[in-house]
């Protein structure tokens, strides 16, 4: 699958200067790049890649849901950024051959604001809300009986005078995603029919992402670079797409026609995106555990202190792949770094020397 041969470059040809932008994670998204993002997206649970359980799981659903001519079970997806939430919701709206309304827990700030939008909704369509946990708690009971009966209670009027009136609606499938599930109210997630965790992805998984994307973009990129791209992608598609536009830049300004696995380590090189997929908030993160405060435990909020970033985004955004992968844990009393976190920074060398070598490509996350 790669493309046309191209005279391969040597690692040291392709360093730059880090006087460029070489932020974190968060920096190599940019709001011109939304529409690209969108325009990769898989249009079917065919071309979904990885999730083969969930995949499957969802086929019989549909199909089922088809052949009753009945409106689909609520669905509930939680898992960190990027793994792929919002595609499968408009993949199953297009399984469906429904539409599908967009909107997410904090742009509903009002009960009347969401009885709009249910009661706007067609016969068996997708409402899809993003960070449904942080939905209010009087937007969450207006959504019960709307999820359960199919039915919206407006109160009218006020005061002594004041009545309920039930409004009826259209059978509809609610999709919800969050990356806390723990957030979720009981009553709110016991009205879903079917949850479902999004896994990381595995090094092959992601290199096919990648070859499918690289394909969109007119990129040829061969085997080794894919695979090389997809071991740094914090087992997340949407890190490695990312990553495969910066490499595209990189090789179309220094004239690279195709993208080997020197081109790509040149523009990892770059963007600091080390042999684990960690970029320097990562490093960070890691590096004031171990050395700001003996390897923890430590608080979230005091590590956010320490590293400058929000404790949001270390919870939701850095902190669930360094537990996953092993460099960090979670006790009662704070985060902890691991052996693997004080060989990946050469801390404690002589210590859990059999540690070194953890993120080599072999594998998976």
């Amino acid at each position: 699958m790669s493309g046309p041969e191209a005279q391969g470059a040597s690692y040291g040809q392709f360093r730059t200067s880090r006087n460029a932008d070489t932020g974190s994670r968060s920096a190599l998204a940019s709001e011109d790049e939304h529409q690209l993002d969108h325009s990769l997206r898989p249009h079917s649970l065919a071309e979904f890649v990885g999730q083969e359980r969930i995949k499957k799981v969802l086929g019989m659903s549909i199909a089922a849901a088809r052949q009753r001519g009945e409106a689909l079970d609520h669905v509930l997806f939680s898992a960190p950024p990027g793994l792929g939430k919002t595609w499968l919701a408009h993949i199953i709206a297009r399984e469906l051959g429904v539409n599908l309304r967009m909107t997410s827990g904090p742009a509903i700030e009002r009960a009347g604001d969401l009885a709009a939008i249910v009661s706007d909704l067609g016969q068996g369509d997708v409402l899809f809300i993003d960070e449904i946990h942080r939905l209010a708690r009087a937007v969450e009971e207006i959504l019960y009986p709307a999820m359960e009966d199919f039915e919206l209670n407006i109160v009218v009027g006020s005061g002594m005078g004041a009545r309920t009136m039930a409004l009826s609606v259209k059978p509809f499938t609610m999709i919800g995603a969050t990356t806390r599930s723990g957030l979720l109210s009981s009553p709110l997630r016991d009205r879903f029919g079917q949850h479902y965790h999004l896994d990381f992805y595995a090094h092959d998984d992601l290199a096919q992402i990648i070859m499918r994307s690289a394909r969109l973009l007119g990129v040829c990129i061969d085997d080794e670079a894919a695979l090389e791209l997809a071991s740094r992608s914090r087992g997340t598609p949407r890190i490695a797409n990312r990553l495969l536009r910066r490499v595209r830049d990189f090789a179309q300004v220094n004239e690279a026609a195709l993208v080997t696995r020197d081109v790509a380590l040149g523009a990892l090189e770059l963007l600091e995106i080390d042999a684990c997929g960690f970029d320097k908030m990562d490093r960070a993160i890691l590096a004031a555990i171990i050395d700001k405060f003996g390897g923890g435990p430590v608080g979230v909020d005091t590590l956010a202190a320490a590293v400058g970033e929000e404790s949001d985004t270390i919870g939701d955004v850095y902190e669930p792949y360094l537990l996953q992968a092993g460099f960090i844990t979670r006790t009662a009393r704070g985060r902890v770094a691991t052996q693997r976190a004080y060989a990946h920074l050469n801390r404690n060398r002589s210590v859990g020397a059999a540690s070194r070598g953890v993120c080599s490509r072999a594998d998976s996350p």
